[in-house]
């Protein structure tokens, strides 16, 4: 069952954070911008559409209404449904983005299956989301239950999600990271690095 429930209740909150960590923002941006390739993406989990918007994606799938009514509102296609069943025939897009969603979803290797169906071949998978073991991951992991989004999430580290994309036989392709420091220390744009293990976001794109 989608974990939807806070993200129905505080989406005013959730858009708040965006503005109140801009650069964080903009640094996830630019990491998740750089691992795009051309060509027609869905959105995986594609909440209010604030990143859809900025990275010129038109579609995405979004369980929550509340959510879903904002992103139609910035231009983007939104169908409702999960993760687990995305509601696209095979081979429909070159690529499919999910960002900071693995953490929400029922089922994560279902997931990864569904997103590889709907890309076709030769196209990416670009997996965004917050490290368990970097230290933002730490932190948020040891307070997630102060959080209203978070504390029905359950977080990967890189290692999980990259044994969850061999198993789906996907072929790695880069690894970057973002993110670097206390969210409160973060005063200008970040450039990412490539690999993992300092940065909080990591983005990995891997092949179909």
């Amino acid at each position: 069952m989608p974990r939807t429930r806070a993200f129905e209740m505080h989406r005013d909150q959730y858009e708040d954070w965006f503005v109140r960590n801009r650069f964080a923002f903009e640094s996830e941006l630019l990491a998740i911008r750089d691992a795009l390739p051309k060509g027609r993406g869905v959105e995986i989990g594609v909440g209010t559409g604030l990143f859809a918007e900025k990275l010129g994606i038109s579609d995405g799938v979004e369980p929550s209404a509340h959510m879903a009514d904002l992103a139609a509102k910035r231009g983007i296609h939104v169908c409702r449904g999960v993760a687990e069943e995305l509601p696209y025939h095979d081979a429909s897009f070159d690529f499919a983005l999910m960002v900071t969603t693995i953490c929400f979803v029922d089922d994560p290797q279902r997931a990864i299956q569904e997103m590889r169906r709907v890309v076709r071949k030769g196209g990416l998978l670009v997996l965004a989301f917050v490290d368990r073991s970097s230290p933002l991951g730490v932190q948020y992991e040891n307070f997630k239950e102060q959080n209203i989004f978070y504390r029905d999430a359950t977080f990967y580290s890189v290692d999980d999600i990259l044994k969850i994309l061999k198993a789906a036989g996907l072929k790695v392709e880069h690894i970057r990271q973002t993110v670097f420091g206390p969210l409160d220390s973060i005063k200008d744009v970040q450039q990412y690095k490539e690999g993992y293990g300092e940065g909080g976001f990591v983005v990995i794109t891997a092949m179909v």
